[in-house]
């Protein structure tokens, strides 16, 4: 926190400004100790803090307005390919979705709290063809909201905070290579657990062209169509004969599948 506090103080608001949008735009840059760091510089007068509030803003509404019109454009696929380069592919988009449908457009008033949702929840307003207006009103208050809160803590803290950037500058090296330690450490049980995953995926999956085999000869299958109502209105086509049902509903209720048929499951 020390050397964030320095090269903040050194760059200015160019930081804030091109940090937060890298951070929104979907690299992993989280931006919160520098939302602290910018804050607590403000407290002791060496920032603005309505300046610093002002370039956040301006970030982070910039690069969710660029997520937006690409959610547009390009429909559910920029969506997947968000989830695909996530930490969570398997449950990014069920559990982004979920959260949307449920809030519309007030989920981007805490989306930025979420982690994850920030960057999907901007393309699933353009998916959904959002007025722009309403999109940049909440998306607007909500980075608002982000950012006061962390800009505010670094404000109302910056003593401690500049103390106990004081205390952690003593370990020096030392602090990152714990970091880097536990951070590599989380992102191999990840890895882990995924390939875990997918290989017990594999041992059950059909591809698309023997799906199509079975139909031509005429088996006898029950298809059922698992994406969510999201997924749905964005892309109703679905495979023929085949009915929908949601991913919960079939835990709570599977005994409407049949037992002497082969089931095909599909989603996302």
């Amino acid at each position: 926190m020390h050397r964030t506090l320095e090269f903040l103080l050194h760059h200015g608001y160019i930081v804030l400004l091109g940090w937060v949008f890298a951070e929104q735009m979907g690299l992993p840059l989280p931006s919160m100790p520098l939302l602290l760091a910018a804050g607590a510089l403000a407290g002791t007068g060496r920032l603005s803090f309505f300046a610093s509030m002002f370039y956040v803003m301006l970030a982070a509404v910039t690069a969710d307005s660029v997520w937006y019109q690409l959610g547009r454009r390009k429909g559910i696929r920029i969506l997947q390919l968000l989830c695909k380069i996530s930490l969570e592919p398997d449950s990014c988009v069920r559990r982004t979705e979920g959260i949307f449908s449920k809030q519309g457009a007030r989920s981007l008033l805490l989306a930025k709290f979420l982690p994850g949702l920030g960057t999907v929840a901007p393309p699933l307003a353009g998916i959904f063809h959002m007025r722009l207006g309403r999109f940049l009103l909440f998306d607007a208050t909500g980075s608002l909201l982000w950012a006061g809160t962390f800009l505010g803590f670094g404000y109302i803290f910056s003593g401690q905070i500049e103390l106990v950037a004081e205390h952690l500058s003593f370990l020096g090296g030392w602090l990152l290579v714990l970091l880097l330690a536990a951070f590599a450490a989380y992102l191999t049980n990840k890895f882990v657990a995924r390939q875990r995953f997918l290989r017990d995926l594999r041992i059950s999956r059909i591809t698309v062209d023997e799906l199509k085999e079975k139909l031509d000869s005429g088996e006898e299958l029950v298809i059922v169509d698992l994406r969510h109502s999201v997924d749905f209105e964005a892309d109703p086509e679905t495979i023929p004969g085949a009915f929908r049902i949601d991913s919960k509903e079939l835990e709570e209720k599977n005994d409407r599948l049949p037992r002497d048929h082969e089931i095909i499951l599909y989603c996302t």
